[in-house]
């Protein structure tokens, strides 16, 4: 039989999640249920605390501590970017139809996503942290400042384009 756990001890749970809506309880339960918390009232909690982010898979971090759970939501950087598309919610299409975000966002949006994940980066420096961010375009579809990520990438290693340090 497992050891009984120390209620006091602070448990972290990291879960992924679509944004503003109540999951499926049952996926909860085996994380939360041996805590002696209620999966459906921590699913309501996460919906509540995700609205923002409505239609987009995000992670929660979840600190539970004497029965009491505290929820934070840590975005990545392509949840950030989806974001920063301001795009329509994606209801009524089917769950497992691929959506294109092929969406213009700015160089300021991208500096300042690349602000907020800098602690998460694994870059040295912040301008790697920003060719990440631009990576991470890549991989999402969109433009930047109506160029193709792949070619502001190119043009950055070449010199054309000249990043600043705004650390």
């Amino acid at each position: 039989m497992p050891p009984k756990f120390d209620p006091s001890a602070v448990q972290t749970i990291f879960v992924r999640v679509r944004g503003g809506k109540v999951g499926n309880p049952a996926s909860l339960a085996p994380k939360v249920g041996p805590l002696g918390l209620s999966p459906k009232k921590v699913g309501e909690d996460i919906a509540k605390a995700t609205g923002d982010w409505k239609d987009l898979r995000i992670t929660v971090k979840l600190e539970i501590q004497n029965r009491q759970t505290k929820i934070e939501v840590v975005p990545s950087a392509a949840s950030l970017i989806i974001k920063a598309l301001n795009e329509p919610s994606r209801e009524g299409k089917a769950k497992g139809e691929h959506t294109k975000h092929n969406g213009n966002i700015s160089m300021e949006d991208i500096h300042s996503i690349a602000k907020l994940m800098r602690g998460r980066s694994m870059s040295k420096d912040y301008i790697g942290t920003v060719k990440e961010i631009i990576g991470s375009c890549v991989s999402v579809g969109c433009t930047i400042d109506g160029e193709t990520a792949k070619v502001l990438l190119t043009k950055i290693r070449s010199g054309e384009v000249e990043l600043e340090n705004r650390e």
